[in-house]
């Protein structure tokens, strides 16, 4: 269709007095969809030209903009006063109607008073792109249907990392406009002793202000390494990064660039790691050719770093095993520097690092602060709401060291029930997520789908293949504001909105995308 007659369309649906619904509701209530079809009323109304600009007005036939996998689970949402029975998919270019399905399972969103229904196109295969038309409701944005829709989104989000890398020029062939020339390449200051400098050269940017921060790192860097674990076949050796065609996929490069300036931000005397390397802008000023001051010892970085590079020590060991020694031994002195000022029990981060530890390891030491944890109260609880304690408890799992058969059965129920309840969250949700996100943070989304997918990969189940592509829908369109939060080049983006940002350009927000994408490409 040519971009007349959609804005004439649009501007039919808006005199017509389709308005967008959104914000989540606990009120909601089943209804046949026949009862809501009926002839469509408009009194005295008419289309004139008009000298102001209207409004946006956001479709009220949701899609995920970026498009569907031809093999995959296809799925449009509908919504307002008033549903139809059926909806049309036709072809952008040509305007032909090339498929037709129903709209099935209204539901009453009582504080809108809007329905909300389904439209499943499963069988409708034909590559392309194309919109969605219904009457009452006009038109989607646009969508593709192909191979490998969310390898391109995948490799972005990988590449992220790329652009955030500090202290070496960034090419503007893969970044854009956020290359630049080397930046922070001189020694940095400690803030607890300003006459000492040190070496934090490298590492990722974690903010716009160039910050590079330990504790975060720490956790991207686990994050990532979790993903290429779960599904490695998902990445590639092509990312285009400096390090592209060296026979180690790109996503492990990126780690390693990472981990190289983690290990600088241990300090050599106690084994404790520096909380940040903060870069000193002074207003205006460039923040690349900025001073950086390094912060005081964290605990929490400590102990985060310790599992952090005992998991990349265990992954990297088959592609340089004297390097991985190296992050291995650094593991084992930043756990050691955090018992030196903490007990294990006070922090469930120590769980995890003594989860990863004891896999890489197998040494007592580990394997007793392990059963510390398992030996207290309300620990199955603990696994369902804190983080470490779930990322420990999977990589128990998957230890080929000696284990308790029992807990490791209740590890296994424990993580079923837990995905169990995403699932039927899901399945109950108008937008079929998990969580019906209102405040901008999708990171509890993409933490639940990061669970369901781990289970997935020990228990394959179809229906939770779908409920992750659905998230993915879900970020790229298939959401209340009709925004793609993941990239910035179909109709409506996060770039689009005041209210939100991309979500790949928060670093830990992002590798939870890569998480969440590469369980579909493995």
């Amino acid at each position: 269709m040519s971009g007349t007659k959609r804005i004439i369309a649009a501007l039919l649906v808006l005199i017509m007095g389709s308005v967008a619904g959104c914000g989540a509701s606990s009120a909601e209530s089943s209804v046949d969809i026949a009862e809501l079809t009926g002839a469509y009323q408009t009194e005295g109304q008419s289309v004139s030209k008009v000298d102001y600009v209207a409004p946006v007005q956001l479709p009220n036939i949701l899609v995920d903009q970026t498009g569907f996998e031809q093999e995959s689970e296809k799925v449009a949402i509908f919504r307002g006063k008033d549903l139809p029975r059926t909806f049309q998919i036709r072809n952008l270019e040509t305007g032909e109607v090339a498929f037709i399905g129903d709209v099935v399972k209204a539901v009453l969103d009582k504080e809108s008073g809007k329905y909300y229904g389904i439209g499943r196109f499963n069988s409708f295969k034909e590559p392309g792109t194309y919109v969605i038309y219904a009457e009452h409701l006009g038109e989607s944005f646009s969508f593709s249907i192909g191979e490998d829709i969310y390898k391109d989104v995948l490799d972005r989000a990988c590449q992220k990392y790329y652009t955030n890398r500090c202290g070496i020029a960034i090419s503007q062939i893969v970044s854009g406009d956020n290359g630049h020339s080397a930046c922070h390449t001189t020694k940095a200051r400690l803030q607890d002793n300003t006459d000492t400098l040190i070496d934090v050269t490298g590492g990722w940017h974690m903010d716009e202000h160039a910050d590079r921060d330990a504790l975060i790192g720490s956790k991207v860097v686990e994050e990532l390494l979790l993903a290429y674990e779960m599904n490695p076949e998902a990445f590639s050796d092509e990312a285009g990064i400096p390090e592209s065609g060296n026979k180690i996929p790109d996503i492990i490069d990126e780690i390693r660039y990472e981990v190289d300036w983690l290990l600088k931000m241990q300090d050599a005397k106690t084994g404790g790691v520096y909380g940040a390397a903060i870069t000193k802008s002074q207003g205006n000023g460039d923040i690349f050719a900025a001073p950086v001051e390094v912060t005081s010892v964290s605990m929490d970085a400590t102990i985060r770093f310790a599992a952090t590079m005992a998991r990349f020590s265990f992954i990297y060991q088959q592609y340089d095993q004297d390097y991985a020694t190296i992050a291995l031994r650094a593991a084992d002195r930043a756990y050691e520097s955090f018992l030196i000022n903490q007990t294990v029990a006070d922090n469930t981060a120590a769980f995890n690092a003594a989860a990863q530890l004891y896999r890489a390891t197998g040494s007592d030491k580990y394997r007793q602060a392990l059963d510390s944890f398992f030996a207290r109260e309300g620990f199955l609880e603990e696994f369902d709401t804190d983080e470490n304690v779930f990322v420990g408890a999977v990589t128990y799992l998957s230890t080929n060291q000696e284990v308790d058969k029992e807990q490791c059965n209740k590890l296994i129920k424990a993580l079923m029930k837990k995905s169990e309840r995403i699932a039927a969250s899901a399945t109950e949700s108008r937008f079929l997520v998990a969580d019906e996100t209102e405040n901008g943070n999708f990171d509890r989304l993409l933490e639940d789908i990061k669970c369901l997918s781990i289970t997935n990969h020990i228990i394959h189940n179809h229906e939770y293949t779908t409920i992750i592509e659905n998230h993915v829908h879900y970020l790229m369109g298939m959401n209340p504001w009709c925004i793609n939060l993941l990239t910035d080049e179909t109709e409506r983006t996060f770039k689009d909105s005041t209210d939100f940002g991309g979500i790949m350009n928060d670093p830990h927000s992002d590798a939870l995308v890569v998480f969440m994408l590469s369980a579909l490409e493995g």
